[in-house]
């Protein structure tokens, strides 16, 4: 009896000890909003495992979407995303790194996102590398900006602008050939043809 007691005992205790790290880990993920369209600036995370849980706002059904972080290429750092539904969901880690800016593309789906406990961006980051001058301390935090577009055949809404611009450059350049004297144009040919 004594033994059974025991063993209850030590089941209890080692039980209630696992879970007391999962139960910091969830509470010590700092929560934040990101609303589609406004980037935030300066974003902070510790460099030595930070990680920070974007709730997504603004998300419509069917719709493309990419999650972008820029950050300081001075400071030696990897970022991952991972794309959540729900708090405690399993992750979907779909990102791309490009130079010193971490991307993630996604698509919601026509669920209720609501119902689901919502979308979530997963931040973690962790220190790559050293610091090459002497002297110098290894720092501390590192500075951020995160950003949530919704994206129109692969760009996002905020760039098309350039899209239209190029455009125009290129009808401007094949038309404007057109109404030059054709002294010009022969000029250009007979010195292309020289060379």
């Amino acid at each position: 009896m004594r033994l059974n007691l025991l063993a209850v005992f030590y089941i209890f205790f080692t039980t209630f000890i696992t879970s007391i790290p999962a139960f910091v880990l969830v509470n010590a993920i700092q929560n934040k909003v990101l609303n589609v369209g406004e980037e935030l600036w300066r974003e902070t995370l510790p460099l030595q495992t930070g990680s920070r849980l974007y709730r997504l706002q603004g998300l419509k059904p069917h719709t493309w979407y990419e999650v972008k972080i820029s950050y300081p290429a001075s400071i030696p750092a990897r970022f991952s995303l991972q794309l959540k539904r729900g708090e405690l969901d399993l992750s979907l880690n779909l990102n791309r790194r490009l130079l010193n800016t971490e991307k993630l593309i996604f698509k919601t789906e026509s669920l209720d996102l609501s119902n689901q406990g919502g979308m979530y961006v997963l931040v973690n980051v962790e220190p790559e590398g050293v610091v090459a001058m002497r002297n110098v301390s290894e720092r501390q935090f590192i500075l951020f900006n995160i950003v949530c577009d919704e994206l129109l055949m692969g760009i996002p809404y905020k760039a098309w602008w350039v899209v239209v611009l190029v455009l125009l450059c290129l009808g401007l350049a094949f038309i404007i050939p057109s109404f030059l004297p054709p002294f010009l144009l022969q000029k250009s040919q007979n010195a292309s043809k020289d060379s």
